[in-house]
């Protein structure tokens, strides 16, 4: 059970890994200092922060963002490591916000290897304070624990760090914030070709490349209905509506690059490396090349090289830095495009600002040399942009196979093998992400199990580039096509006997689609149908979720109902909100919001202009959801560049058999068992 910690409470630690998510409303600088018995610090060296992310026990993000991702390993810190204080702070840059007064309290959850919340602390009561010290790991006689501190700094960064008795905290600080600063820089030209990404040896550590904006953590539905921020405990996330989604980012090792010696012609480059792509300099925010030195990386692209404990999340983390690349590849070339675009507008109007040299011979040359300079930029940028392209389609061809069934596609050959797994992965595959310079390129859309936001498969008018390619009646079996994927995919990846199968179908529209749950038997009980079937069902359900919960907060599992299922439940509803009335809308918000915390997880299919008439009482349930589409469409945004992501759909092949083969293993599994 998660510890809610208040100011000065502490908790115990598992002794081990533990990861700090830190979720805040703006841009924050996240670091942490190592500390003596006394609280002191030994020197400038026992502090991980942008510029310097990567301490031994210790890993930082390397840029301002509103979500970060910390670790820290209690048995590799530093002999004489008796503390870890993680450190807050605004960037010091023009437009960043003073101090905290009017910002969202900074949300920390602490969490084990497994990805159990451990604890977690909502940093209250700040005001004029610009850096806060808000968590505090320390050793008491054998067991690490951690603290709640939140103690607040109005000077900022050179105060705190000078509070734990650093002489040159100060110059530190300006340190800090000008790599910050840097970082944050959007429009810059391009920075001198071919940094290096990775040291010998491959991903090591986890932090990301000087200059970048911060990794990409959540796509978002910025073109959906509704908007606002919806915070969680696994941080940031809007439903329907257009801020920042918490698609949770993993680490990818990339040691602080270096400018190369020069810039390297497109056509030299070598094969795409095992760590991925290369792109621009620093300042460009693209990727970088794995090689030792300032050398060319020769060595061909490998599945799993990537940092994890297994094989399953070296390829996890594999796929988030592919995503990573591509995210920082393509904003590198968009930032040298609009580079070149300023640069020739002030050149033409320099042109225009003399009116007696606006025509004749030298205004036509110095207009042809504006052109020119400016299809030159942007002719280089390109060279680099497809030169990363490659590298990273390189990689994905050699990922994409070895992939486990819970990430892969379902025309994956490994799904022909397919048997029920004995433990539940660490991920789900919910579609493919791509950008429109390369379309063809797909990324993995991944998602962390348990889910922590059930998801919305959005069956109503599109309102992008697909709009007008099917009418109402295609676009609602699409979507309910897609939902019978993704529920079978749910099912498949969990242990046989340990995911629970409900279906809502008020008005039996779906029943075509849903078929291959039927068929199989992985449905226990047919499709609820009529309001009466829509009550018991979500009756059952939140009866369940209110058990379970009782039983957890008191300690008395053992005391559950012997006849209570106790695998993972989900719920899928079809033409929400038909067959709907207040008191059902309600269970269903609650099973949403209560749910996930005790194995229910919500797939709803629903036009959310058909739910107009509940008012904005439903607001909060679309902000809870992940909206996906039926089809390829433009919705999806990262707030970390704010790309706009086209979300392609898990269907199975066209007149693929898969999907019921899988199905039939999986009951065949539970009666094995």
């Amino acid at each position: 059970m998660t510890a809610e910690l208040v100011r000065g409470q502490n908790h115990p630690l598992p002794g081990t890994r533990v990861e700090i998510r830190v979720t805040a409303g703006t841009p924050l600088v996240a670091g942490a200092t190592l500390n003596d018995e006394q609280g002191r610090m030994r020197d400038a060296g026992w502090i991980a922060h942008p510029a310097a992310p990567q301490l031994p026990g210790v890993e930082v993000s390397r840029q301002a963002a509103a979500v970060h991702h910390l670790a820290v390993d209690p048995g590799a810190l530093p002999q004489g490591v008796h503390r870890v204080n993680i450190l807050l702070a605004l960037p010091a840059v023009p437009g960043a916000p003073a101090d905290f007064a009017g910002l969202a309290a900074p949300f920390l959850a602490v969490t084990g290897q497994d990805g159990e919340q451990i604890a977690s602390y909502t940093v209250t009561g700040l005001s004029a304070e610009s850096a806060v010290v808000a968590l505090e790991l320390y050793l008491r006689g054998d067991i690490w624990k951690v603290r709640a501190v939140g103690q607040g700094y109005a000077d900022g960064l050179a105060a705190m760090l000078a509070d734990q008795g650093l002489a040159e905290a100060r110059a530190l600080a300006g340190t800090i914030n000008e790599a910050v600063a840097a970082g944050m820089a959007r429009s810059v030209a391009p920075a001198p070709d071919r940094p290096t990404r990775h040291a010998a040896g491959g991903r090591t550590g986890t932090g990301q490349p000087a200059g970048a904006p911060s990794r990409p953590t959540a796509p978002s539905a910025s073109s959906a209905p509704s908007a606002g921020a919806q915070p969680s405990a696994a941080g940031t996330g809007t439903g329907a509506g257009g801020g920042p989604i918490d698609y949770r980012h993993p680490r990818r090792a990339t040691p602080t690059p270096q400018p190369a010696a020069g810039p390297t012609p497109a056509a030299s480059v070598p094969p795409q490396s095992a760590a991925g792509p290369q792109s621009g300099g620093p300042q460009s925010g693209g990727p970088q090349g794995h090689g030792q030195g300032h050398g060319q990386d020769t060595s061909q692209p490998v599945a799993g090289d990537a940092p994890g404990w297994s094989m399953e999340e070296r390829l996890y983390n594999q796929v988030w830095g592919m995503f990573e690349d591509l995210a920082r590849s393509v904003a590198a070339y968009r930032s040298a495009v609009d580079f070149a675009d300023s640069r020739m507008e002030r050149e033409l109007e320099g042109v225009l600002d003399d009116p007696r040299a606006r025509i004749g011979p030298a205004a036509d040359a110095a207009r042809a040399e504006a052109r020119a300079k400016h299809s030159a930029l942007v002719e280089q940028a390109r060279g680099v942009l497809e030169r990363d392209m490659a590298q990273l389609e390189a990689e994905s061809e050699v990922v994409e196979p070895a992939l486990p069934p819970a990430l892969a596609r379902w025309d994956n050959p490994v799904w022909q093998a397919y048997e029920p797994p004995t433990e539940r992965p660490m991920a789900l595959r919910v579609g493919d992400l791509s950008l429109s310079e390369r379309p063809e390129l797909r990324i993995p859309m991944l998602v962390r199990l348990p889910l922590e936001r059930g998801l919305w498969i959005d069956s109503g008018r599109l309102r992008g580039a697909e709009a007008g390619l099917a009418d109402a009646d295609e676009l609602r079996r699409l979507a309910q096509l897609t939902a019978t994927a993704l529920a079978a995919r749910i099912v498949a990846v969990h242990p046989a006997n340990e995911m629970t199968v409900h279906v809502i179908d008020p008005a039996g529209s779906a029943a075509t689609s849903l078929l291959p749950l039927v068929e199989s038997g992985v449905l226990r009980d047919p499709p609820a149908a009529g309001a009466s079937g829509v009550a018991r069902t979500l009756e059952r359900l939140t009866q369940r979720v209110d058990l379970v919960q009782m039983a957890v907060r008191s300690r008395a599992t053992d005391a559950l109902p012997p006849d209570l299922d106790l695998a993972d439940q989900l719920l899928v509803v079809h033409d929400f909100p038909h067959g709907f009335d207040d008191r059902a809308v309600n269970q269903l918000r609650y099973l949403a919001d209560e749910g996930p915390s005790v194995g229910v997880s919500l797939l709803v299919v629903a036009d959310r202009e058909e739910a107009r008439g509940y008012g904005p009482v439903l607001d909060p349930l679309w902000r809870s959801l992940l909206r996906l589409t039926p089809v390829p469409d433009d919705h999806l945004a990262d707030p970390w560049v704010g790309h706009a992501w086209t979300y392609e759909p898990p269907l199975a092949p066209s007149n693929s058999q898969v999907v019921p083969q899988v199905l039939r293993r999986v009951v065949a599994a539970r009666h094995s068992s």
